[in-house]
């Protein structure tokens, strides 16, 4: 039987955990040049570069990552290990994996993965960022349980997959109240040459948007774009354009950041997909994520559609 060291592989977990070599150094009380020879020997063994340099940092290649979850489920079953041997009470929690697309909005992605944390099993939730194709890779390889994404999957990539509809929302043009109040006239001709905050052209709802402004003949002072809808935010509530919210949304928005409601339009919607590796889901959490967002958050008829 071909054994690992496993000494070499807590190394390499503790140096991505911490952020550096240095700093794992700390960690471990072991200096930098041994852990260095160390990370070369695990890589060696595994016969693949888990780590590789991006200017001054460290970053994980594809292998890394693989090997980096298979560390963070072994160390943490040592650790249960070591709880149960000592007589500590210990519930293990159900590991849900969740690949959340860059564009989604942090609010949205907390809203509906908010569930699988109050079912009576304990859950534990990782959650990864990144793109919508590189998520749907590793999904393909099911290092994730569920994909969160802001449309369905690209149907040129080569992955068996499902797209699972969450909902569909209409739009709500927001604004501070001071630039709300510049807004003259009925809606939408009121948005014309105002200063305005978009999503990226990258982002299934600015295609929208933009074929929109082309049929109600709006041209918008686009003074803005933006791929984190998170800092679109913050440049709305500090008042520097209009922007685009789902109308679900709408309600709290106002509430959270006293922002006024300049017009909605029902002909755009943003859409919320789940993603999954297999067409009927199994994972309880998945599920409840899946039914709580259809049933409670979006209130619309159920739909799939396969990649």
């Amino acid at each position: 039987m071909e054994w690992m060291n496993y000494h070499h592989l807590l190394y390499f977990w503790t140096v991505v955990r911490e952020g550096s070599i240095s700093k794992a150094s700390e960690q471990l009380r072991i200096s930098s040049p041994a852990i260095s020879a160390q990370l070369r020997s695990l890589e060696e063994n595994f016969g693949e570069k888990l780590l590789r340099r991006s200017g001054r940092n460290l970053v994980m290649t594809e292998m890394g990552r693989t090997v980096f979850s298979y560390a963070e489920d072994i160390f943490s079953l040592g650790r249960e290990l070591m709880d149960t041997v000592r007589n500590r009470p210990t519930g293990r929690p159900m590991r849900l994996d969740i690949g959340v697309v860059d564009v989604l909005p942090k609010l949205i992605a907390q809203w509906l993965i908010e569930p699988a944390l109050h079912l009576r099993e304990p859950v534990r939730i990782v959650c990864r960022e990144a793109t919508s194709d590189e998520l749907i890779a590793r999904l393909a390889t099911l290092e994730f349980d569920l994909v969160l994404s802001d449309s369905p999957i690209n149907p040129n990539l080569k992955v068996r997959a499902f797209n699972h509809l969450l909902g569909e929302s209409a739009v709500t043009f927001v604004a501070m109240p001071k630039l709300a109040n510049k807004c003259k006239g009925r809606f939408p001709r009121c948005l014309d040459r105002m200063p305005m905050l978009l999503p990226t052209d990258n982002m299934d709802l600015r295609r929208t948007l933009d074929q929109w402004f082309e049929t109600q003949n709006i041209r918008p002072d686009i003074v803005g774009e933006f791929e984190d809808y998170a800092l679109l935010r913050a440049f709305g509530q500090a008042g520097s354009g209009i922007f685009p919210v789902p109308s679900v949304f709408e309600k709290q928005l106002k509430q959270q950041d006293s922002l006024r409601r300049v017009g909605r339009t029902d002909e755009v919607h943003s859409r919320f997909f789940a993603i999954s590796a297999e067409r009927k889901l199994k994972h309880p959490a998945v599920v409840a994520i899946c039914d709580i967002a259809r049933r409670e958050l979006f209130d619309i008829k159920l739909g799939m559609t396969a990649a």
